[in-house]
């Protein structure tokens, strides 16, 4: 390997490569096929690989497996050189790659908004109005509003697997991995009250729950 490492590293000195990591960054490959390639085992490289690592290397395909191979190439011999139109068709099936991608996050981002929508329907629809009501009347109580909001917000967090660690007011154990102390100091395992509510999505922490000293 270290024949063909040696070798690579020149090729990479003189267009200013400094790492196999930069190189795999620069082509778009796998640092897996760089490796394949100081090892001399081309036969186990795909054609638009080479590619890729020839362009950044700026030497010909021909240049780049005649100085990797671990055959030497006779005179007379044509190592496989691809056409103009494999080039083409290679840089076709990459675009149309890329395109698919694409339309896949749209599809998939659609449908992530889609179903959100779907449980945030009552709280869309009604919300308004009871926002309207509520400026035309300062007296309306807002126990009658915490429900519009507070139901399809607990749907919506129930979807995503997303708990409370603990309600607002509930008084708990100190734990400063999961509590955030407005002020003060409390040591672990210390009754405090919760003032803001905090989340867990399974076993991550999206949110500390902000606490106050009882």
């Amino acid at each position: 390997m270290t024949n063909y490492t040696e070798k690579l590293q020149n090729l990479m000195q003189r267009v200013n490569v400094s790492s196999f990591k930069a190189l795999s960054r620069h082509a778009g490959v796998s640092e897996r096929q760089i490796l394949r390639l100081r090892q001399g085992k081309l036969e186990q490289m795909r054609l638009e690989v080479l590619l890729k690592l020839a362009q950044v290397l700026q030497v010909s395909l021909s240049e780049l497996v005649e100085t990797f191979s671990p055959v030497p190439i006779a005179p007379d011999s044509h190592p496989p050189v691809p056409t103009h139109q494999e080039i083409a068709n290679l840089t076709t099936e990459y675009q149309r790659s890329l395109l698919q991608l694409q339309q896949q996050r749209e599809a998939l981002q659609q449908e992530f908004q889609q179903s959100s929508l779907q449980l945030l329907e009552s709280l869309l629809l009604q919300w308004p109005t009871a926002a309207q009501k509520a400026r035309e009347n300062p007296q309306l109580a807002a126990v009658k509003i915490v429900p519009l909001v507070q139901k399809p917000l607990e749907k919506l967090l129930q979807a995503w697997g997303i708990e409370a660690i603990a309600p607002v007011g509930a008084e708990v154990s100190y734990n400063p991995q999961l509590h955030q102390l407005i002020e003060g100091t409390a040591q672990p395992g210390e009754l405090v009250k919760v003032r803001y509510i905090g989340y867990l999505q399974g076993d991550k922490l999206l949110y500390r729950a902000k606490v106050s000293l009882v």
